[in-house]
């Protein structure tokens, strides 16, 4: 894989609540020197990492929900097509993780598909959590997030203390969704070590923060 390639598997993030106008603009220049294919910004800087990356081909996600996923159903929804109107092409929706923990499947389908529809046509990746989760709930969580419509089931935030990605979780996640649906590997991967472990195991997409460490380190 050349390092173009693999560029167009990262989805550069900047998502720490503290972000800043400038913070926007460095990440967008980070995305556009290294040719990255997809910039993920908090709902409040979509239109500006829209406009900083105006003559590009790189795509913006924003995140719903984030980062725990408590939001009601209603609130995400608005979010969605708010975040679609202002130029998002894709959508990290946290998934409602109380209510997939506590079996109540048809709540936490529900919730997904919901911001399924309000996204149109943009992507919608759905964060399971999945270091705070179960084996069992991890299935159970792609078989309703296939079944809910969304193009990616994704690991993390990265927010969470129970930490990010890992491969085994990678593995799990992409033998449940099978091979129609992307996996994103999100949360901890900072290393082109880390990247190409994820890829391995089945990941097709990337979430980071270390993009251009990444990239430098392709040979």
């Amino acid at each position: 894989m050349t390092r173009n390639d693999l560029a167009r598997l990262l989805d550069h993030s900047v998502l720490k609540p503290e972000a800043t106008a400038a913070d926007i603009g460095a990440g967008a220049s980070v995305v556009r020197e290294w040719n990255i294919g997809c910039y993920c910004v908090q709902p409040w800087w979509v239109q500006h990492a829209r406009s900083a990356l105006a003559g590009t081909d790189a795509v913006v996600a924003s995140v719903v929900g984030f980062p725990h996923g408590c939001d009601v159903t209603p609130v995400k929804v608005e979010a969605t097509r708010r975040a679609v109107d202002a130029g998002a092409a894709e959508i990290d929706m946290v998934g409602a993780f109380g209510a997939l923990r506590g079996g109540d499947a048809r709540s936490f389908a529900a919730d997904i598909a919901a911001v399924v529809r309000a996204a149109g046509d943009a992507r919608v990746k759905v964060i399971l959590e999945s270091a705070a989760l179960t084996d069992a709930e991890k299935r159970l969580g792609c078989r309703l997030v296939r079944e809910a419509g969304a193009a990616f089931v994704k690991t993390s935030t990265g927010f969470h203390p129970a930490g990010g990605a890992s491969v085994d979780d990678v593995r799990l996640l992409r033998a449940e969704v099978g091979p129609d649906i992307g996996v994103k590997a999100s949360g901890a991967i900072r290393t082109l070590a880390d990247v190409e472990a994820m890829l391995a195991a089945g990941a097709n997409r990337i979430g980071t923060s270390a993009s251009a460490a990444i990239l430098a380190a392709v040979a």
